[in-house]
């Protein structure tokens, strides 16, 4: 008998604020420079609370949400912020040494 796998998704797995700001501050720690993990962590987020309600929290469209957030989007950084804000989320700036 074949086992059956589904497709793992982080989305399932963001059910509370701490889930969230926890995978985020993940991504935002181990992003290689270019963006792609906390582009990818706001687009699970965005999914896992629900792209229509963030579309309306944020002011933007779903489409241009899903443009900006996919593997090859590349958003401004106010859109970054405006996504967080909606998230519930903050970003902020410590030390990297000390």
């Amino acid at each position: 008998m074949a086992e059956k796998f589904s497709r793992w998704d982080a989305a399932d797995h963001l059910a509370t604020e701490a889930d969230i700001a926890a995978y985020l501050n993940a991504c935002i720690n181990e992003d290689p420079g270019d963006g792609s993990l906390v582009r990818a962590a706001l687009g699970d987020t965005a999914r896992a609370k629900g792209m229509a309600q963030l579309a309306a929290d944020t002011g933007l469209t779903r489409e241009d949400l899903y443009k900006a957030l996919s593997p090859s989007g590349n958003p401004g950084f106010g859109t970054v912020l405006k996504v967080a804000r909606a998230l519930g989320e903050r970003l902020s700036a410590q030390p990297a040494h000390g």
